[in-house]
């Protein structure tokens, strides 16, 4: 690519940045329904879908009510899992602990981290706009 060349003159700079909008995009829709209570951040660490797979952990649990950043720091070092990890590159077992405490430690209208009574208490397929494969819908 020369230097008279703009970025969106190149397909590929182009799909790039294409891709990078959208994954800011769901990032910033997954935040706010967390914020908002419709969509439990336990639940989002379990399903780790594609557009939120390399955003920090501590990012996603900040973005709940009344969690910030040292709350989700000293939440994380219960867990020993550091705070700039990624979520994609958690493991099974540091999803399932993670989840399990933040369903323990939600309290009143907190408990949004349980599984909605409305779809029989089970996982449903398609939680939260995100389907099963991983991918937001």
């Amino acid at each position: 690519m020369s230097r008279l060349t703009t970025p969106a003159a190149c397909p590929q700079a182009l799909r790039a940045l294409q891709l990078a909008n959208q994954v800011r995009r769901a990032r910033s829709e997954v935040k706010a329904r967390i914020a908002d209570g419709q969509l439990p951040a336990a639940d989002v660490i379990l399903i780790c879908p594609s557009e939120i797979a390399g955003m920090p952990i501590a990012q996603l649990l900040a973005s709940q009510h009344g969690w910030g950043e040292v709350r989700s720091r000293a939440f994380l070092a219960q867990v020993a899992v550091g705070a700039d990890k990624s979520i994609g590159s958690l493991t099974e077992r540091q999803r399932r602990v993670i989840a399990s405490l933040l369903t323990r430690t939600a309290t009143g209208t907190e408990q949004r981290s349980r599984p909605d009574a409305s779809t029989g208490g089970g996982l449903p397929s398609s939680i939260g706009g995100f389907r099963q494969s991983g991918r937001l819908e």
